[in-house]
């Protein structure tokens, strides 16, 4: 006698405006996984700072920009945050809850771990804090994006771009974060190996993590704003 298993589908990223991310439900699971994921997305920032070997791309644009102005990277977060978001306007983006959460609690959970976070003096902890930061970030993406609130800044313009171009995903991302890289480079942000890696690793890494943090939600018929 045979028997057959029927696979299970893995839960899939919807689009959902800021009130049909509410009424979706299982906010007891959502809510505590988006900011989790956020708060673990400014500590990884704040590890490949205290590492020194180059930081995630947006980041040299950052590191660059505060040099400049009395700022510290986790205001410059919260700032370039903001800024991305107006350019949303004319790309027709619209922000969900995660969006705005992500704008302010990146920068705040940076500052605030970098501020019991000390630089070490051995090469071999701070090649740690860079590898750990490289994976938390990785985490920390499939977390909130995982929890069906909406797309970060960044990850929003890249997506508008795409839409509006007609170009790839990739090639907008590696546009976007060549330009960044290079105005950040420009103000003396920092860059190195940390950076390659960061590019390399953090795609595969987010996809890979991602399906086990997707929480399986519903579209409210007629409600996607």
């Amino acid at each position: 006698m045979s028997s057959t298993t029927t696979p299970r589908l893995r839960p899939a990223l919807v689009d959902l405006g800021p009130v049909a991310q509410l009424r979706a439900g299982r906010l007891g699971r959502r809510l505590p996984q988006l900011f989790l994921g956020l708060a673990l997305y400014g500590a990884s920032l704040a590890m490949m700072v205290r590492g020194a070997l180059g930081l995630a791309p947006w980041d040299v644009l950052h590191s660059g920009f505060i040099l400049h102005v009395p700022m510290t990277i986790g205001q410059a977060v919260v700032l370039f945050s903001f800024l991305v978001l107006l350019l949303w306007i004319p790309l027709r983006e619209k922000p969900g809850i995660g969006t705005v959460a992500n704008a302010l609690m990146v920068g705040v959970a940076a500052d605030a771990t970098l501020a019991v976070l000390a630089e070490p003096d051995s090469l071999g902890l701070r090649v740690a804090l860079m590898l750990g930061g490289i994976v938390l970030n990785g985490l920390a993406t499939a977390l909130y994006i995982g929890s069906q609130f909406g797309r970060g800044p960044r990850d929003g313009l890249m997506t508008g771009l795409a839409r509006r171009t007609g170009w790839s995903l990739r090639l907008v991302r590696t546009g976007l974060e060549v330009t960044v890289v290079v105005i950040g480079l420009l103000l003396g942000g920092a860059l190195g190996v940390g950076t390659v890696l960061y590019a390399l690793a953090i795609g595969p890494l987010a996809q890979h993590m991602l399906p086990w943090c997707t929480v399986d939600v519903s579209a409210p018929r007629g409600d996607q704003g």
